[in-house]
C-alpha cells in the first residue's frame, strides 16, 4: 500500500481530528465546525489509507442522527444521537492510530506516484489549468501564483481578451483546458427557504456553474475544488476532491499530488 504519509505524521494528524471531538460535542448538531471536521477527517484517512479503503468506508458509515423519529421526538434525542456519532468516530479514529502504530514501519512514505502500482490518468494535452474563482481576489491570486511556480498555465477567465464575445462565449473560447480548480469561498450566503436562521457561506453562483460545467466536461477526476474553513459544499458534487485551504499551506502539497496523478508532471520540490 502507498502512503503519502510517514508513520508519525499519520499518527499526529489522526489524533488531531480526535482532539477536536470533545470540543464538538459541547456544541449543537449540525454546527459549521462539526461540518469542517467531517470534511477535514475524510481528506485525511484518505490521504493516508487510500480514496477507496475500508478506513473510509468505515468512517463514513458512522450517523450522527437518529435513524427513526417523529414530529414528537425531543430535541434532546437528535443531539444525543449527534454525540453518539461523534463518540463511535472517536473509536474508529483510535483504532486506525493503533493500527498505524501496529503495523507500519518507522518513517513509512512514498509520494512517487510514478512507482509501479501507482496509478496515472492519461497524459494531459497542455499545461492550462481553469482557475474558477469568485470575489476572493487573494485567494485566486495565491492559487494562480503556485499554479505558475510550479510550471503550469492558470487560465483566469477576465485576464483573458473578450474579443468581442459575449460572457459564455469568451467562457467557452478559454475553457481548452486539462484540468481545472474551483475555488469555494464565502462570497454569499444561503440555506432552505424554511430554514432561514440557518443561513451558511456559500460560493458564488458562476462558480458552482462553472464547477460543474468542467465536472461535466473534463470529468470529475480532472476537477478539484479548493474550500476555505465553513463554506457549504454543492450537493451532488459528490466524487469530486475537496482540499481545505490551511494558514500552513499543506493544500499545496495535497494539490500537486492531485495533478501529478492526473498526468501533469510537475517537480514536487517546486512547491515547497
Amino acid at each position: 500500500m502507498k502512503k503519502v504519509f510517514s508513520k508519525d505524521k499519520a499518527i499526529t494528524k489522526v489524533q488531531t481530528q480526535i482532539d477536536q471531538i470533545d470540543a464538538l460535542s459541547k456544541k449543537r448538531k449540525g454546527n459549521p465546525d462539526f461540518k469542517k471536521w467531517i470534511r477535514d477527517t475524510q481528506v485525511a484517512i484518505e490521504y493516508i489509507f487510500g480514496e477507496e479503503s475500508r478506513h473510509i468506508t468505515d468512517f463514513n458509515k458512522i450517523r450522527y442522527c437518529l435513524g427513526a423519529f417523529t414530529n414528537h421526538t425531543p430535541e434532546s434525542r437528535f443531539q444525543q444521537a449527534y454525540v453518539d456519532g461523534l463518540n463511535h468516530a472517536e473509536g474508529i479514529l483510535k483504532s486506525m492510530i493503533e493500527e498505524i502504530a501496529e503495523y507500519w514501519n518507522d518513517n513509512e512514505i512514498d509520494t512517487d506516484k510514478n512507482s509501479e502500482g501507482s496509478q496515472i490518468d492519461d497524459p494531459v494535452s497542455n499545461n492550462k489549468v481553469f482557475v474558477v474563482h469568485g470575489q476572493d481576489a487573494g485567494t485566486k491570486e495565491t492559487v494562480a501564483r503556485f499554479l505558475s511556480q510550479i510550471g503550469l498555465d492558470p487560465i483566469i477567465l477576465h485576464e483573458q481578451a473578450s474579443q468581442g464575445n459575449t460572457i459564455i462565449e469568451k467562457f467557452e473560447q478559454y475553457a481548452d483546458v486539462s484540468y481545472a480548480i474551483a475555488l469555494l469561498t464565502p462570497d454569499d450566503i444561503g440555506g432552505p427557504v424554511a430554514e432561514t436562521e440557518n443561513l451558511t457561506p456559500r460560493a458564488r453562483q458562476n462558480v458552482i456553474f462553472e464547477f460543474g460545467y468542467f465536472i461535466g466536461k473534463l470529468g470529475r477526476n480532472k476537477v478539484l475544488g479548493l474550500l476555505r474553513e465553513g463554506v457549504e459544499i454543492p450537493s451532488d458534487y459528490s466524487g469530486v476532491v475537496y482540499i481545505p485551504i490551511d494558514s500552513g499551506g499543506a493544500w499545496k502539497l495535497f494539490l500537486v499530488k492531485e495533478l501529478k496523478s492526473s498526468g501533469f508532471d510537475i517537480d514536487a520540490n517546486k512547491a515547497l
